[in-house]
Order: structure tokens, then sequence, then C-alpha cells
């Protein structure tokens, strides 16, 4: 007796061996994980770099003055800087014991938009002894 029971001796089979469908598929898949470059999730800084030519402020433990002159240019202590190094500095001085003072003194002719941002710098930096320097040449305009 022949194990075939609903096909007729002598007709050809009709069923597909897929094992070996199954395998190249496999293989396929190994080769496609492995050729697949690692992705990296890096997000590009460009950090500021210290200029070994540019001479650091002194700090002053009792009292530091902000200017602003008409150019629209920042100074600490006489020193012209950005908005970035004038926050490192008064995070600096609100870790100082005793938290030395800020004065500020803008221009009259210096834009409201520069005055306003080291402003909002020293609101974010959360300076607790700050007062403005030079009210008397406002009361003229």
């Amino acid at each position: 007796m022949a194990m075939a029971a609903s096909s007729a001796e002598g007709e050809p089979m009709m069923d597909i061996n897929t094992t070996p469908l199954i395998d190249v598929m496999l293989v396929l898949l190994i080769m496609f994980i492995i050729t697949i470059p690692i992705q990296t999730h890096a997000v590009k800084l460009d950090l500021p770099q210290d200029n070994p030519n540019q001479k650091k402020p002194d700090i002053d433990p009792v009292k530091n003055k902000v200017t602003i002159d008409t150019a629209d240019k920042i100074y600490w202590n006489g020193t012209e800087i950005d908005e970035l190094r004038l926050r490192q500095y008064l995070d600096i001085t609100q870790t100082m014991n005793p938290i030395p003072e800020l004065h500020l003194q803008p221009d009259p002719q210096a834009r409201y938009v520069v005055v306003d941002r080291v402003l909002a710098v020293t609101k974010r930096a959360q300076v607790e002894k700050m007062g403005f320097v030079g009210n008397e040449a406002y009361g003229a305009f």
C-alpha cells in the first residue's frame, strides 16, 4: 500500500517544497541586518572656544559694573563681553559669599532691545543685588 491517499498513481505532485525558499529568505534577512550601518544619534554642537588672547575680566567680590554703549556692546567692568559670557559671570557671582552687587549702566543712546536682553539675562541668572547707575542721564529726555 502506498502512502498517498488522494493522488492517483503517475500524476505529478502539485505541492511546492517551501523549505529552500524560507532558507534563502532567512539568509537574505541576516545579510541585510549585517550590512545596515549602525545608527548613531549624535547632535553636533558648536561650543564656544576660549580665546587665549582674550584677558578674562576679574570678578569683583564687592561690586561689578555692566555697561552698554551706543554701539550696543556689553562691557563687564570695562571689558567687552557677549551675553553668554555675561550669564557665566552672573552665575559665578551668585555662588559667591557675600553676593556682590551688580551695577547696570546703559548709555542713554543704547537701543532698548539690547538693554532688555541684558535685563532678561540677569533675571534668568536670578541676580539678587542689582541697581541702575546714572539714571540722571535720562532726565533730559
